[in-house]
């Protein structure tokens, strides 16, 4: 904001930074900008490479005493450089940034510019975190600071940063396919000062530039281990420099945060994975001291460990253990509903050693027994959420148990019986809150879903249904809903019970409507004969418009299955019963397509088309082409519409507007107006019989009813029929209606009394009213001038060129008085009083605008 003219605002900053190294609070606020917005600052290689050299330069001059800015300048010249794309070994920043890290990292003295000594562990991890970004950015680029770093932990410093960067690292070297330079061994044992080598490596970097690592902690699976992650396997005296390396980092994992605990195990376990004749059993004692934990992160990773390692890691009395406190932990009723859902998707995506079934089938864990489960059934005064995840668990459960023998009453599929029934009963209450609703259908659904194959536990479903739409048929939509949505098991004898339900109910009722939309979607061609005795007993009470179109939807659905005589006759009555034309003209077009369509070719031309079919014949086109001239079509504007000139005259306030055809004739024009906000009464449409090009602007007035004196935006739709006779509207451009639209002046005066009247109304504005002075610039034409352009009809007192007393009325109430004093060279004086305070600001716009217009 403050950047010299010419300054671009990165090189600002730089020398801005270069200028003060004081720890200010604007410096801290500009390096951390600069690191949440660097792909903004510095967009390509060439301005991240000057960006990153003016920030080591600048770490450089730093003083010797704390400084919070070290730890900014490393992470704003790393975030520059890998963000720029100009990480790489021909830039000079990175050949300056990479040592200065690793000198910080492995904790050597870098001299007094680094500051003091209580601030080195504090670099020494800032180093870290870097180096693991550059590492992210280029794999490998790190394999030969190995040996350096495993000596780091060690050493007295921070551990969880090196223990990550070594993990890493560590991780990369295994994945990359490329290890040319060194072996594994000889990465591993190297030490930060060995002779001819150098603690970073492009060529790595670059072989790896074409696989991208996963940022979320999942595994790769076994089509990408075979392409692009190789199995490698190692040597003997590799292997053993493998597993102490391995060892000391999983050694001191228990003094990591729990999130940096869970990458560390994921680091390490996917690239053991990939390594042949390598048993995982160094992350054992790390699986005795995680069993029992209760951080989510590392029971997650637990988990993860078990899905890539199984039976290698995990024995049949550890697997049996692990599920089993994942059941009792679940059960805890403190839990929040994060935690608890988290518990119940571990136990329902649980990794079994041997599991049965092909892969991505959903089934219990084999160990999970109906006894180990009792704590986890559902009940009705869980959470919604929760009371699902249960319930899907105890949906498993049912599919996978054995039939139990008759009379059994504590089976799984007894007590799911039982919990629906309760569930649907609840929700059938009038009382019920619609949440209630939703729920029963989303355990419906659920249950459908995962049990359609159980004739018992489906003929209870469907029966509860029923009884739920007998008790509230005002859920007809949850059921309409539900019926597209479950399977053809579920569907078919749940339409049957439900059409069943609607006939028989009464054809006089309050829940017609819903009988019918019911209907709409359950008639079938098999059951027409009690379909249309219900159909015509309700067409007696079908009296709005709505009712109706519902009774016509049931008549389509009817003819698309294949209507029967009893229907023709139906639409007969309705073609000429029905009080509404529409509803009569639908019914009758609706016995025409049956009387001379057979149903192969009525149902094709009464169902839903995804595609517009090729024109059969010139009837079906002269159709379509009828069909269009019935719908309003949204076209551009064919008209424009302004503002013309304002005439302040008579008692009323009146827009004038200007409208005009653009290129085709407009007949039957309807301009309707919709004001922005509530500032003015609602306005009546504007109509005109005709436009033609090339004419002259014709003249509307729009009459104003303000419900306030403040300026507004008209938002203009126009309904017009072309020469075609087709029907279409447009959006136009709002009209502005400004302050000075707003102005009327007052009533004609006696000659002789408007001086009396203008100090009789200035005296009236106080002391309810205020008071002000103004000053009006003038423009070249002088204060005569601009009065007669602007207010000359609301003067009521004129001595030119001296005073002007103007006097304005604002409808719906409010008044403005200008007194206009002596011109001065640039402006005049202007003292105004209103009895609307809220007017100043638009009256000092209008007078400042006054010189420019």
């Amino acid at each position: 904001m403050y950047a010299p003219h010419g300054c671009s605002v990165p090189l600002h900053a730089q020398l801005y930074l270069h200028e003060s190294l004081l720890n200010s609070p604007s410096q801290v606020s500009l390096l951390t900008l600069s690191l949440e917005y660097s792909d903004k600052l510095w967009p390509d290689a060439p301005a991240a490479e000057a960006a990153a050299t003016s920030l080591l330069d600048t770490l450089v001059l730093l003083p010797s005493k704390p400084s919070a800015l070290r730890k900014l300048l490393l992470l704003a010249a790393t975030t520059a450089l890998v963000s720029g794309g100009a990480l790489g070994p021909t830039s000079g920043a990175s050949c300056r940034l990479l040592p200065l890290l690793l000198g910080l990292a492995s904790g050597r003295d870098m001299g007094r510019n680094f500051g003091p000594t209580s601030e080195q562990r504090l670099l020494q991890a800032t180093a870290c975190e870097c180096l693991g970004e550059l590492e992210r950015c280029k794999p490998g680029l790190l394999a030969g600071s190995l040996g350096m770093l495993r000596s780091l932990l060690g050493q007295m410093g921070p551990i969880q940063p090196v223990s990550l960067l070594l993990a890493l690292v560590l991780h990369n070297a295994l994945v990359v396919p490329s290890r040319a330079r060194a072996g594994l061994q000889g990465l591993l044992v190297a030490g930060v000062s060995s002779t001819g080598s150098c603690p970073w490596d492009w060529t790595l970097a670059e072989e790896w530039d074409a696989h991208l690592q996963p940022k979320a902690p999942s595994w790769p699976t076994a089509e990408e281990e075979e392409h692009g992650f190789p199995s490698l396997e190692p040597s003997a005296e590799e292997a053993r420099e493998l597993k102490a390396a391995v060892a000391q980092l999983l050694d001191t994992s228990y003094l990591l945060t729990p999130v940096a605990q869970a990458q560390l195990l994921w680091l390490l376990g996917w690239a053991l994975r990939g390594l042949r004749g390598q048993p995982p059993v160094l992350f054992k004692p790390q699986l005795v001291r995680l069993l029992g934990t209760a951080q989510l992160t590392l029971m997650h990773s637990v988990l993860a460990l078990k899905a890539a390692f199984g039976e290698a890691l995990f024995t049949a009395q550890d697997e049996a253990l692990l599920l089993r406190r994942l059941t009792l932990v679940a059960q805890h009723p403190a839990l929040p509903s994060p935690t608890h859902l988290f518990y119940l998707h571990c136990i329902l995506r649980f990794p079994e050693n041997c599991p049965l079934g092909p892969e991505g089938e959903e089934a219990v864990p084999l160990l999970l027994g109906l006894q180990l489960c009792r704590g986890l059934m559902p009940s009705l005064l869980h959470d919604p959420i929760v009371f699902l995840a249960r319930l899907h668990l105890l949906c498993l459960l049912c599919a996978d148990a054995e039939e139990e023998e008759k009379g059994q009453g504590q089976s799984p599929q007894w007590y799911l019986q039982e919990l629906l029934a309760g569930l649907q009963q609840r929700a059938a209450l009038n009382s019920a809150p619609r949440a209630l609703a939703t729920l029963c259908f989303q355990a419906s659904y659920l249950v459908a879903s995962c049990l359609a194959g159980q004739p018992t536990v489906r003929t209870s479903l469907i029966h509860g249904l029923a009884q739920l739409y007998q008790a509230r048929p005002s859920l007809a939509p949850h059921f309409v809903d539900l019926l597209d949505q479950v399977n053809p098991e579920l569907r078919e004898p749940l339409r049957t019970v439900l059409q069943q339900e609607v006939v028989a109910s009464p054809g006089k009722s309050e829940s017609l409507c819903w009988h019918l939309q019911v209907l709409a979607k359950v008639a079938k061609a098999d059951a027409q004969n009690t379909t249309l005795s219900f159909l015509q007993a309700a067409a007696k009470h079908c009296t709005d418009w709505g009712l109706q179109q519902a009774l016509l939807r049931v008549c389509r659905a009817l003819l698309r299955t294949g209507g029967k005589d009893g229907l023709a006759d139906l639409l007969q009555v309705l073609a000429r019963r029905l009080e509404d034309a529409d509803g009569r003209d639908h019914a009758r077009l609706y016995y025409i397509l049956f009387s001379h369509l057979s149903s192969p070719k009525l149902g094709m031309a009464l169902g839903p088309s995804h595609a517009a079919p090729a024109l059969a014949s010139s009837l079906v086109a002269e159709n379509q082409g009828f069909a269009s001239t019935l719908m309003v079509q949204e076209t551009s504007a064919p008209i424009q519409l302004s503002v013309g000139p304002q005439k302040a005259k008579g008692p009323l306030l009146v827009l004038h507007l200007q409208v005009k055809a653009l290129e085709i004739p407009v007949y039957s024009l309807e301009l309707r107006f919709q004001v922005e906000g509530q500032l003015y009464e609602p306005l009546e449409a504007v109509h005109i019989p005709c436009l033609y090009p090339g004419q002259p602007a014709h003249p509307l007035l729009l009459p104003l009813q303000p419900r306030c004196p403040a300026p507004a935006r008209l938002h203009v739709q126009a309904l017009y029929t072309t020469a075609a006779g087709l029907t279409c509207h447009a959006n136009l451009s709002p009209v502005s209606v400004n302050f000075a639209n707003l102005f009327l002046p007052f009533p004609q005066l006696p000659k002789g009394s408007e001086l009396c009247f203008f100090n009789d109304l200035w005296d009236s504005c106080l002391p309810k009213g205020v008071e002000s002075c103004m000053w009006c610039p003038l423009g070249p034409q002088g204060l005569e001038a601009l009065v007669s352009q602007h207010l000359e009809p609301f003067v009521v007192v004129a001595q030119p060129p001296a005073t002007y007393l103007i006097a304005v009325r604002l409808p719906p109430d409010s008044m403005l008085l200008l007194r206009l004093e002596t011109a001065q060279e640039d402006g005049v004086p202007v003292a105004l009083r209103t009895d609307n305070w809220a007017l100043l600001p638009l009256v000092g716009d209008y007078l400042r605008g006054l010189a420019a217009s």
